[in-house]
């Protein structure tokens, strides 16, 4: 039995979900009505495949042409584009609404449309860094630098699957099918 005096040890929690929500306003890199726009759902997974109630998903992506409103991105600024968003895992699964994002210039060629994503949850003490790349790219899925750098049987850890309304992606932050987690 658990003495009642103590409560359970977390590095990050329990209630992070709590102190960094941003309300449904924070799951939207653009508004509803955004033409193409569509939503990414996914759960966030333990060792033994239990979807964790409290656990922190953020994104950040280009715009659709691939550009970001950044003073370093080459291209030059896109003014007004956030391409940031944020969701907690209380109702089960985390949720994105976004578009479509663009393919990014890289030394030696283009990296596939992708978004970034973070993951913060119980019991890390950093944050897991892993990337959505999208289905319907598989020819630039072949030459985008990143997934050339993961072994071929762990990439589809990195993709998306359709679904009704948009995109399914579940991380599973360890066990059989474990993200691919970058080291950042």
């Amino acid at each position: 039995m658990t003495d009642p005096r103590t409560t359970p040890s977390q590095t990050v929690g329990p209630y992070l979900h709590i102190g960094l929500d941003w309300g449904e306003s924070g799951r939207h890199v653009v508004p509803d009505g955004t033409p193409g726009a569509f939503w990414i759902r996914g759960q966030v997974l333990d060792g033994v495949g239990e979807a964790l109630p409290d656990a922190m998903v953020e994104t950040w992506q280009p715009d659709p042409d691939g550009r970001f409103d950044h003073p370093d991105d080459p291209r030059g600024r896109v003014h007004g584009w956030n391409g940031f968003a944020r969701s907690d895992t209380r109702l089960g699964e985390f949720g994105i609404h976004t578009v479509m994002p663009g393919a990014l210039p890289h030394h030696d060629g283009t990296q596939a449309p992708h978004i970034d994503v973070s993951v913060f949850a119980r019991g890390m003490l950093t944050r897991l860094v892993t990337r959505i790349y999208f289905p319907d790219h598989t020819a630039a899925h072949a030459t985008d630098p990143v997934l050339e750098t993961v072994p071929a049987h762990r990439r589809p850890t990195l993709i998306a699957a359709h679904q009704r309304g948009g995109y399914r992606f579940d991380i599973r932050l360890q066990g059989e099918a474990e993200t691919v987690f970058f080291d950042v």
